[in-house]
């Protein structure tokens, strides 16, 4: 359990938090780049940290990112009108560029130098791999830009990224990503032979209890969780944990990486990128349901408005129960809730609330087990480095070390006993030159392992 005093510590990320620094320390996915397929395109109004900002790329093609309140009067600079290099305020007309600077104020006399005085506050932004990635914080220099595979791969070899939004506090999505025990419940199916088009199913015959290994680092925590199976041999899936709100978890034998990003306390984006290494993914896939409409079979998102909490929320929300099926929960699977992206899990963590409804749970009321080892772990990482930073002014090593970016998850099949940090180094390397490490998949009982 967690102090309520640690637990803000932990899960509020506004302006002045402790958290809510640490996470300004680093670039930030915010946005597909295809929302802003052309340039003086419709501005966005996104939300990120507790913080309005309007994105738009201007006429140059940049991308830019600016505080929603105009500098003047506080309107929104969300109805700006996106023109010649820069986004002017339609209240009285003042335009900024990219920078923040302000380029024109046309109701001021000509003679005047006010313009020169007056700045919006911007955000840098990169455009790489087909995502837009803004940084929120003080430095007149940004930080080294992420090395994730998913980012220094060629554009083509990355897929378009999968974006759901959650309507709960980011730790709480986020710690889903940290248990491996839950795969043999919340994703499982009631036998080998169930009809279900996807589902989780041990290959270990009884084995649901997974013992979990966790090292910490520099750029945070990786762990296995071991299973054995009938012949002694111990499968081990390894995930990561990687500062401030990453993971990378089984499942797939491309180069990935998951972000839970905060809008603010109470919402968050689960952001899921992709990469083959060997060649670029094929048109048909990448045009296909899978990242065009990857909810498709769950009702798809709703009707989109200005109001950021509206992208990428899918149909199936808690409001419905997540459409819930009691007669597929009765004859195949562990739970009616469609096994579609991680709408089970966000059944699970967004209604962890209060007894009065509050969004973000207290953690003081749970009772940890052996299987929660990686999230206690995740936990003790992320409020000491809020903490040091906060009393010390050194953030974790990973921001400017970007090649501790350079890991990978890896799935294992080992000996008995054997050392699998040793075992394993080259497997989570992302420079090992070795694909990703992705041993027995199971073919025959239709394992989709997704968690």
């Amino acid at each position: 359990m967690l102090s309520r005093e640690d637990n803000d510590v932990l899960c509020r990320v506004g302006p002045g938090t402790p958290m809510g620094t640490l996470m300004r320390q680093y670039w930030i996915p915010a946005l597909p780049a295809a929302e802003f397929s052309e340039p003086d395109g419709p501005p966005k109004r996104m939300k990120l940290l507790g913080e309005y900002i309007v994105m738009f790329r201007n006429s140059s093609g940049e991308l830019g990112a600016v505080a929603e309140a105009c500098p003047h009067r506080g309107a929104s600079m969300f109805f700006g009108r996106n023109e010649e290099n820069g986004l002017r305020c339609v209240y009285h007309g003042w335009k900024f560029d990219i920078e923040g600077a302000c380029t024109d104020m046309p109701n001021e006399p000509a003679e005047s130098n006010f313009k020169n005085k007056v700045h919006l506050r911007a955000y840098p932004c990169r455009d790489v791999n087909h995502m837009i990635w803004v940084y929120m914080g003080d430095r007149a220099t940004p930080p080294p830009f992420p090395a994730f595979e998913i980012n220094t791969l060629p554009a083509e070899n990355v897929a378009p990224p999968m974006i759901m939004m959650e309507e709960s506090n980011w730790m709480q999505n986020l710690e889903g990503d940290l248990d491996s025990a839950h795969l043999d419940w919340l994703h499982a199916r009631l036998s080998a032979e169930a009809e279900t088009p996807a589902g989780w199913w041990s290959v270990f015959t009884g084995d649901k209890n997974p013992r979990l290994d966790v090292m910490t680092t520099d750029y945070g925590v990786y762990y296995t969780a071991k299973r054995t199976r009938p012949d002694g041999n111990e499968w081990h899936r390894i995930n990561q944990f990687i500062f401030p709100f990453h993971s990378m978890i089984t499942g797939s034998d491309r180069a990935s990486l998951r972000s839970f990003v905060p809008l603010d306390d109470e919402w968050g984006m689960l952001i899921s990128q992709s990469a083959s290494l060997t060649g670029p993914i094929p048109d048909a896939e990448r045009n296909g349901v899978q990242y065009t409409d990857p909810f498709r079979n769950s009702g798809g998102y709703v009707s989109r408005t200005s109001d950021p909490t509206t992208y990428f929320y899918t149909t199936a929300n808690k409001h419905n129960d997540y459409c819930r099926d009691f007669a597929i929960e009765k004859r195949s699977m562990v739970s009616g809730i469609p096994n579609v992206g991680n709408l089970q899990d966000r059944a699970m963590t967004e209604l962890m609330t209060g007894p009065n409804g509050e969004v973000i749970y207290d953690r003081s009321h749970e009772h940890l087990g052996t299987s929660d080892a990686m999230v206690i772990a995740v936990r003790r990482q992320l409020i000491r480095a809020a903490k040091h930073l906060r009393d010390h002014g050194v953030p974790p090593a990973n921001v400017d070390n970007v090649q501790l970016d350079r890991i990978r998850h890896a799935t294992v099949l080992l000996p008995p006993g054997a050392g699998w940090v040793a075992a394993t180094e080259q497997a989570r390397n992302a420079d090992s030159g070795r694909p990703v490490a992705q041993e027995l998949r199971d073919t025959t009982q239709r394992v989709a392992a997704r968690s």
